[in-house]
């Protein structure tokens, strides 16, 4: 069992720095946190350049298509902001007391991730398309490595953020088993006993009944009266 809840400890434990930095899921959003600075910063650096002398703007090289650009250039954004949102949520989400906001944020994460993984799938095919119809004039050279490296943290961008939302569903589903809950009621002994109702010792009494309090004495002749003689 990894936690009490959500794939957590019961709040209000402290934080480790070092252990939640050798934490895999910290380690993922560190690297795609990187991977998107790297498509993002590699676009806007190096992927604007001049055709050739006669066409002095600047354009993007992915087949002149402004599209390209903007979109690698905002999906890479939002996982940046995205990737620092998390990492806080995950930083003190040991902090959450209530069971509820722990499955929101969850799920937050599961839907988040999910939506970023379609985003540089479609990133990814979308960049590289326009790249196959690139023509490579003189000044388009200049920026081609930089297309390249765009096209390839993309693809690695899917991957990751795929694990990150398998993850999250991990963590879904370890929060909803409800045999996770019984460490709150019942003590850590799997071989206990479930707790019953009061009752009485469990040996039955030997005691024998008495008579009534009110029993009367019946007697053959009471006093007063005479049997008649026949």
């Amino acid at each position: 069992m990894e936690g009490a809840s959500f794939g957590a400890g019961r709040a209000g434990g402290a934080i480790d720095p070092v252990d939640f930095l050798k934490q895999p899921q910290t380690l993922l959003r560190v690297t795609t946190w990187i991977f998107s600075i790297v498509v993002f910063g590699s676009i806007v650096n190096e992927c604007y350049v001049n055709k050739d002398s006669q066409h002095p703007e600047l354009l993007c090289i992915f087949n002149e298509n402004e599209s390209a650009c903007s979109y690698g250039i905002a999906v890479g954004v939002i996982a940046f902001f995205g990737c620092i949102f998390f990492f806080v949520v995950d930083l003190y989400f040991q902090q959450i007391s209530s069971v509820k906001d722990r499955k929101r944020a969850v799920l937050l994460d599961l839907g988040f991730s999910g939506f970023l993984a379609f985003l540089w799938f479609v990133a990814f095919c979308f960049l590289a398309n326009q790249w196959q119809r690139t023509t490579l004039t003189r000044g388009f050279s200049q920026g081609a490595d930089a297309a390249r490296a765009a096209i390839t943290f993309s693809f690695f961008s899917i991957i990751i953020w795929v694990v990150l939302a398998l993850r999250a569903l991990q963590r879904y589903r370890l929060g909803t088993d409800m045999s996770l809950f019984a460490t709150e009621q019942f003590g850590t002994d799997p071989s206990a006993a479930y707790p019953g109702y009061p009752g009485g010792s469990g040996v039955e009494s030997t005691e024998t009944y008495q008579s009534p309090p009110f029993t009367e004495t019946l007697e053959p002749n009471p006093k007063g009266y005479q049997v008649p003689a026949y």
